[in-house]
């Protein structure tokens, strides 16, 4: 342990800062309300979720295991669905998809993007109407796109010139016409991690408005009698709080739009401007509410609506992660708390976990940061700058690269980490053969397993040669 020190455990000599933003905090045991769930609160140290002590909600499932809070998900889907009320609202399902969520979204009035067949095969089987469904993907397949005009989905994304030709066919082979959106780049360059940027031009979404594909793309579905444009797709990315990256690609699918109605002739009565609305994962993060972002969004259409002498078209925006994100907790096991002596002579405080990179890539695939808490018991031991990692064979597999938790953490603790909502358990994998988590909804003192967790049978029936 770090020698005290009587301003605090940061001011002892050799001891670590951690990043700029995080703060030594006054308590440990108290929780960053806008980092969590609506209903999380701490009652005597212990972390309640939906009017549940989180312990006894564990205690029958096991951990790790993600907690999902259904009022908070409802609240979230009702606010973006009234702060967007002139739009069509689709909830990203890649974000967080199941049976039970998809009835959900259903139910609070919102749309469904999927971008797979997996994933509209969960659509179905929630009996979501195809026709509020929008179908996504870079590199969708003759298979799906022909099960998705069958089914009657109300729109299909088109993202390539091979694509625009599959869909054609497709439609010549059922006789039947689909309704089609064609997905453009508009060269932003989103203030976000690489990889979840998506408008900018080296990139594999969508067709370049500057390059010309994007008019030709538009084009061509134009000339197919099965295919019914709808308007522009635009996406920016993900993660994103600067509404500037908005106004910038609105001004450029607009022109696009404009142009279109000039050189060919074609109103085109709707546009889609995505999604990739960020939420607060640490205290550095400071997300705009849903109407503020609605607010700010058709103020800058309206305004490049009017520049360019055109009627604004039906909006539609795509919120996942602002959904589902803060919703959801993953609650983990303590298994070994190691101290390593580092050069200068501090040293880091390790915990360890009972999950992991499995259950939760995106500190390791996005440099993202997380916090956590201690959610079993109330602590009055001084906060000490902690690193939480997982129990992979892998030195980046790190769940919560910086946090303060009390100095008295020890193995049986359970610690938990909001905001693992958004793509976590979407993303999660059987790396070194873990089980993956079960989702267990909670809502006024009730817990449903609305995913179960996976069981060494799962693991091993696709392996051919178990049973030999």
């Amino acid at each position: 342990m770090p020698t005290s020190h009587p301003s605090g455990w940061a001011h002892a000599d050799g001891a670590l800062r951690g990043p700029h933003w995080l703060r030594e905090p006054e308590d440990a045991d108290a929780l960053v309300p806008q980092l969590w769930s609506t209903t999380a609160r701490k009652v005597d140290g212990v972390l309640h979720v939906g009017g549940r002590a989180v312990p006894d909600v564990v205690a029958d499932v096991n951990t790790p295991a993600y907690l999902l809070d259904e009022d908070d998900f409802r609240g979230r889907a009702r606010a973006f669905r009234e702060a967007f009320a002139d739009y069509d609202v689709y909830y990203a399902g890649k974000a967080f998809l199941c049976t039970t969520v998809a009835r959900w979204v259903a139910e609070e009035g919102l749309l469904l993007d999927v971008c797979t067949g997996g994933e509209l095969t969960v659509a179905e089987r929630a009996g979501v109407d195809p026709a509020r469904i929008g179908f996504h993907g870079n590199n969708k397949s003759h298979a799906e796109l022909r099960r998705a005009v069958v089914a009657g989905v109300g729109r299909i994304i088109v993202d390539s010139f091979h694509e625009i030709e599959r869909l054609a066919e497709v439609t010549r082979e059922t006789g039947r016409t689909t309704s089609v959106m064609v997905r453009v780049t508009a060269g932003v360059e989103a203030h976000t991690h690489e990889y979840i940027a998506t408008a900018h031009e080296d990139q594999k979404f969508g067709f370049s408005i500057t390059g010309g594909d994007a008019l030709e793309a538009v084009r061509r579905v134009l000339s197919e009698p099965g295919l019914d444009l709808r308007g522009l797709h635009s996406h920016i990315g993900s993660q994103i709080f600067d509404s500037s990256g908005f106004e910038v690609a609105a001004r450029r699918v607009l022109a696009l739009h404009a142009r279109v109605a000039d050189e060919l002739g074609v109103t085109m009565p709707e546009l889609d401007l995505g999604g990739g609305f960020g939420i607060a994962y640490t205290t550095q993060d400071d997300p705009s509410d849903p109407a503020q972002l609605a607010t700010e969004i058709t103020k800058i259409v309206d305004g490049e609506c009017r520049a360019l002498g055109i009627e604004r078209p039906r909006l539609s925006v795509e919120p996942g992660r602002a959904i589902v994100g803060p919703s959801m907790c993953t609650v983990y096991t303590v298994g070994t708390v190691k101290e390593v002596a580092l050069d200068g002579g501090a040293r880091r405080t390790y915990v360890s976990v009972d999950g992991g990179m499995s259950d939760n890539i995106r500190t390791a695939l996005y440099d993202a940061d997380h916090s956590c808490t201690l959610a079993s018991r109330r602590s009055a031991a001084a906060p000490v700058l902690t690193r939480v990692v997982g129990k992979h064979c892998e030195a980046g597999d790190v769940v919560v690269r910086d946090e303060f938790l009390p100095g008295d953490v020890a193995p049986g603790d359970l610690v938990a980490v909001p905001g693992t909502g958004a793509y976590c358990w979407s993303m999660a994998s059987n790396y070194n053969h873990l089980l993956r988590p079960p989702v267990v909804a909670v809502r006024d003192g009730e817990v449903h397993v609305i995913v179960r967790r996976e069981t060494e049978d799962d693991l091993l029936a696709t392996d051919m040669g178990a049973d030999q």
